[in-house]
């Protein structure tokens, strides 16, 4: 399929089949989310892929329920850093030299000035903006999913607090921002699975400043 036909055919799927993903398919969906682009380039976040019944069980209540966190063939869970540390930003510019093969020297004013703009900012601060670029990635965990013909639902509704305890994620300094569950619609248990996709009309939705 084209990319558009791919966007007009993927929906957030209410209802899935249990039926296993093949592994090819989750690799192309987790490569996408490791490409997609972050602020600084600094992937502020962490993904849990999540296939262990039991556990997923235990999610359940946390998520308010819903069925997609138990049919789904895998559940993502995003999980942002809880604020940038000196540690974090000083690993990744060490990291990303060198793979460059650049020197430090190269990057430092720029390492420097993040650190400087990231202590200007609460934990609070720090850790929205990290949550924002999970984001980004899980648009494009979305995009690769409906392009290899995998249904998706981006999910935010459930309690960060008891998924975080459930995971330790406090102890990694970790918290979670967002859930994707992945698998198979099934369109006999679906209500959304025939109704057409409703999209505000191009009109409306873009302004155009020439």
């Amino acid at each position: 399929m084209a990319l558009l036909d791919t966007l007009h055919w993927r929906y957030a799927t209410k209802s899935y089949t249990n039926e296993a993903i093949a592994q090819d398919k989750l690799d192309t969906i987790l490569e996408a989310i490791r490409l997609a682009p972050t602020s600084s380039g600094l992937q502020p976040f962490t993904v849990f892929v999540v296939t262990d019944p039991a556990l997923r069980a235990r999610l359940t209540p946390a998520s308010y329920d819903q069925p997609q966190v138990t049919q789904a063939s895998h559940l993502l869970i995003f999980a942002a850093w809880d604020r940038y540390t000196p540690e974090r930003v000083n690993d990744f510019f060490a990291f990303s030299n060198a793979i460059r093969d650049l020197p430090g020297s190269v990057t430092d004013d720029y390492r420097r000035s993040l650190l400087e703009g990231f202590s200007s900012q609460t934990p609070e601060q720090q850790q929205a903006h990290a949550a924002k670029q999970s984001y980004i990635a899980l648009g494009f965990g979305l995009i690769a999913a409906a392009e290899v013909g995998v249904d998706a639902t981006p999910m935010e509704g459930f309690d960060n607090q008891a998924v975080d305890a459930l995971l330790g994620l406090n102890e990694k300094g970790l918290s979670s921002s967002v859930m994707l569950a992945l698998g198979y619609r099934d369109v006999d248990g679906d209500w959304l699975a025939e109704l057409k996709k409703v999209r505000r009309p191009r009109t409306e939705l873009f302004i155009e400043l020439k």
